[in-house]
């Protein structure tokens, strides 16, 4: 039986996330890690917290756009006003630990693999669309390793933040790489008919 618990339905959830987001960009990354992260429950073991996990996944850039010198920070306000539950804020603002104002640190398992694969999905998107097919599911870890070594391509996708976030986990870096490639990989039809919906 699942304990954990977001307060709210994921419609509230989206409802909220488009309050305070806009750029299509901001969207497509927020429906896209909530589909990565759902993938990574039922993938470690966590199928009854799916939902969960997802559901962070959706929230987790909430402040970001309008307020992204108090990203994780402002974040407890607006879901805190939403009727998200404790547990759930926390989690949201773990992404951001050492790098934000944030003193809420990445404990369960779920928080981890967020705060490990949030810049990872950007680099992977941008890798996806430098490919013929612009898509992720012809892409190969090694042709990923190659982009995630060249420090000049997608710049903006904190390499350090990646490698700490497998090292938290206790997982190589590959297997971060290829797991949340997968991830991406087989999700990515449900990812692009979620951004279409809400394009």
């Amino acid at each position: 039986m699942s304990t954990l618990t977001a307060g709210v339905s994921r419609e509230t959830a989206l409802e909220t996330l488009k309050k305070y987001n806009s750029e299509a960009f901001h969207i497509r990354h927020a429906l896209t890690v909530e589909a990565v992260m759902g993938w990574m429950a039922e993938s470690l073991g966590y199928g009854e917290d799916k939902e969960f996990w997802a559901t962070v996944g959706l929230m987790h850039d909430v402040d970001f756009e309008k307020w992204p010198e108090e990203h994780c920070v402002k974040a407890p306000e607006l879901l805190k006003e939403a009727g998200f539950t404790p547990e759930f804020i926390h989690a949201v603002c773990s992404h951001g630990w050492g790098m934000t104002g944030t003193d809420a640190q990445p404990e369960h398992e779920m928080e981890k693999v967020l705060f490990a694969c949030d810049e990872l999905t950007g680099l992977i998107g941008a890798a996806a669309l430098m490919r013929p097919s612009k898509s992720t599911k012809d892409m190969e870890l090694k042709s990923l390793k190659k982009k995630f070594k060249d420090k000049k391509f997608a710049a903006g996708c904190s390499r350090e933040c990646i490698a700490q976030g497998a090292e938290n986990l206790g997982w190589e870096l590959d297997e971060l790489l290829g797991k949340t490639l997968q991830a991406m990989a087989e999700t990515e039809d449900a990812i692009e008919a979620a951004v279409a919906a809400n394009a």
